[in-house]
């Protein structure tokens, strides 16, 4: 039987852990989950999430700093931002895939 010392260091270091930190808040994964799409503007973004303006703004930052979404800003007038998942967001699709296939046999019951 593993001693709690032997847990503690086995998901210290987990990548399900660290990667859920990072992307595990419902704001966070809806944000990537909307951005499969293809690249949006930020009120495109905030009608497609429901989030408020403020919650948006700062997923996205945090996302942009994490390297799972870029940010491209468009001169002229009016000045237009879009957003679009990084090759790192892009690679979760896979886990996203997974989620549903595994909410439409799980959460109906």
């Amino acid at each position: 039987m593993s001693s709690t010392t032997d847990l503690e260091a086995k998901y210290r270091n987990c990548p399900v852990i660290e990667t859920l930190e990072q992307i595990g808040s419902r704001w966070r994964m809806t944000v990537i989950h909307v951005l499969r799409e293809g690249e949006l503007r930020f009120n495109e973004l905030k009608r497609a999430t429901d989030a408020n303006s403020q919650t948006l703004s700062r997923v996205l930052d945090d996302l942009e700093e994490q390297g799972y979404v870029e940010r491209r800003v468009t001169e002229g007038s009016p000045v237009a931002v879009y957003y679009s998942l990084t090759r790192k967001g892009e690679e979760l699709h896979g886990a996203f895939d997974e989620i549903a296939e595994w909410a439409e046999t799980w959460l109906d019951e």
